[in-house]
Order: C-alpha cells, then structure tokens, then sequence
C-alpha cells in the first residue's frame, strides 16, 4: 500500500501542513504511524478525507458536525435520513444567517444614506450609530 507524506497528503488534501496536525488532535484524522526516523506516513484514503472535511467546511458545517458527518460515513448502519436531517439542518441555519446579513445590509444602506445627505460638520450618523447614541 502506498504512503505518503505529510507534504504530499496536505497538496493532495488541498490543505496546509498546520491544518493535518490540528485535525488530528480535534481526531478528525488518526495519527499516522511513523517511520523508523520518525517521518509520518499517510494513506491515500487520508487526502480524501481532508478533501471531504475541506469541502464540508466549504458548505458551512462546522468542525463539530463535520466528525459527525465521518462518522456516518463510515458506519454503514447509520441511515440516510441522518445525512439528510443534518443536511437539512444546515440549510435552516444558512437561511437565517442570509435574512440577518440582510437585515445588516439594510441598516448599513440606511446610516450610509445618511451620511450622504449631512453636511460635514455635522456628527457623522454612522459613528453615532456605533456609540449607540443614535437608534437604528
């Protein structure tokens, strides 16, 4: 079986040599053995591991459900509908974070509206806001 290295895992992983390491002790990956000199060897499934934690990072899971999800992908038993429900989940939570930038960028639009139409001298309405002496 091939080996490889910490290099090597973290180019084919897509990652850097720091993120293997702190995936390790958050055991999202096992500590490879080590060679008699001590250089860690990898397996190929490792790379696509990082590719899968990589990708599901990428999709908004945090690292927390992210070991879940490697759980339910290796344990056969486990069903679908976990997979989905946890989809599911994420999507529900993506949905508010969008309504709460929306709701940022509206009072944003609005201070910088403001601040258009207040000559120079005035208290800049965006700072007030900031200080909390002005309402939104």
């Amino acid at each position: 079986m091939e080996k490889l290295t910490t290099g090597r895992v973290a180019q084919l992983g897509g990652v850097n040599l720091e993120t293997i390491r702190y995936y390790e002790r958050r055991g999202l990956l096992q500590k490879p053995p080590r060679t008699e000199a001590g250089y860690r060897q990898f397996s190929p499934e490792t790379a696509q591991r990082l590719r899968f934690i990589k990708r599901a990072k990428e999709l908004g899971f945090s690292l927390d459900e992210i070991g879940e999800l490697l759980t339910l992908r290796v344990q056969p038993k486990q069903k679908r509908g976990d997979v989905r429900t946890r989809a599911e989940a994420k999507i529900a939570d993506i949905e508010n974070k969008i309504e709460t930038l929306a709701a940022m960028k509206t009072v944003l639009r609005n201070l910088v509206d403001q601040c258009e139409h207040c000559a120079s001298d005035d208290e800049c309405p965006i700072l007030a806001s900031l200080d909390g002496e002005r309402s939104l």
